[in-house]
């Protein structure tokens, strides 16, 4: 999973600075980060503070870990069932 730019106190901050007037297009000048982002960081994280985002960061890279986790035991479990049915 690509790794972003900002850490979760940088995203928080970057959100409250919003929430206190700042407008889309001087945070995005300011802080180098592009509308969609700031609107999907939005969407995904308002009114969150940084202990949550980081949170929400590391459930985020757990469920990442598990789905690929099970991607392998499923592909695993596919080739024992083809190899045990060549056998019989």
């Amino acid at each position: 999973m690509k790794k972003g730019k900002f850490t979760t106190d940088q995203i928080a901050r970057i959100l409250k600075e919003f929430d206190q007037g700042k407008s889309v297009e001087d945070i995005s000048r300011e802080h180098g980060v592009s509308r969609a982002s700031f609107y999907k960081w939005r969407q995904r994280y308002g009114g969150m503070e940084a202990s949550d985002l980081k949170k929400i960061k590391e459930l985020e890279e757990e469920n990442a870990r598990l789905k690929r986790m099970y991607t392998n035991l499923a592909m695993e479990l596919d080739v024992a069932k083809h190899i045990i049915e060549k056998k019989l």
